[in-house]
């Protein structure tokens, strides 16, 4: 006669093996599912006779301390990031903002004519610039503060960034279109008044002679404005 001792240790031998095998099936099949799945949409992909609660069970207590857990959630089985550890894929969702048309003209005109300032943005534009304009174009990171005038006022002077150039897809501001292909694009008028001019851009970060340092202060802030440019009487489009 089989000994029975033997017999018996190696059906619970086997039984465990297939546990073992369930529960491994169990956990590729939740891996690969995009939603919740129920036991019996399980039990349905196991071999037959499979206790398809028992093993969920085993691999949910396998899960317990582990970076993703096994959740029972409406009835239905899921793979879920642990609770404690949700904070790990919260992300900075990007705002997209549409520049208004006054930013985008201040932004070509500091692109072409850099270093310039505020003063000269707004005698270039033929309008007043507001304050807000140029406080977009930095928070984008696609101007700078460079330094300021030597002139009264010492006021600040601006620049293009490397953020402006990966963005707009150039090697060097130099690559921005001149005249002949603003015209052959149809962003300048036909009828240009005598004598005008498109400049050749350079974004050599040396300052020019007429440029100043910028102040400890301004380093700092990341954002520089003159004693003019603080009134708030002239912060208007």
């Amino acid at each position: 006669m089989p000994n029975l001792k033997v017999v018996s240790a190696v059906e619970e031998q086997v039984a465990t093996e297939r546990r073992a095998e369930a529960v491994r099936l169990l956990e590729a099949m939740l891996f690969a599912c995009t939603e919740p799945v129920d036991e019996k949409t399980l039990a349905g992909r196991l071999p037959q006779g499979t206790d398809v609660h028992a093993a969920l069970i085993e691999l949910q207590q396998e899960y317990a301390c582990r970076g993703v857990n096994l959740l029972r959630v409406g009835g239905k089985w899921s793979f879920r990031t642990a609770t404690d550890l949700a904070w790990l894929l919260s992300k900075d969702v990007v705002e997209t903002r549409k520049l208004s048309r006054a930013a985008i003209e201040t932004l070509a005109i500091i692109a072409y004519h850099q270093p310039v300032t505020r003063a000269e943005v707004e005698e270039i534009r033929g309008v007043t610039t507001s304050k807000g304009s140029i406080d977009v174009l930095l928070e984008t990171g696609w101007i700078r503060p460079r330094g300021r005038r030597k002139t009264p006022g010492r006021p600040v002077t601006y620049g293009t960034t490397d953020a402006f150039l990966s963005h707009f897809g150039l090697d060097a501001v130099m690559d921005l279109p001149g005249m002949e292909e603003l015209k052959g694009s149809g962003l300048l008028d036909g009828q240009l008044p005598a004598g005008f001019s498109v400049p050749v851009p350079s974004d050599d970060p040396a300052l020019r002679p007429d440029e100043d340092p910028l102040d400890p202060v301004d380093l700092n802030l990341a954002l520089a404005l003159s004693p003019d440019e603080s009134n708030p009487e002239k912060n208007r489009d």
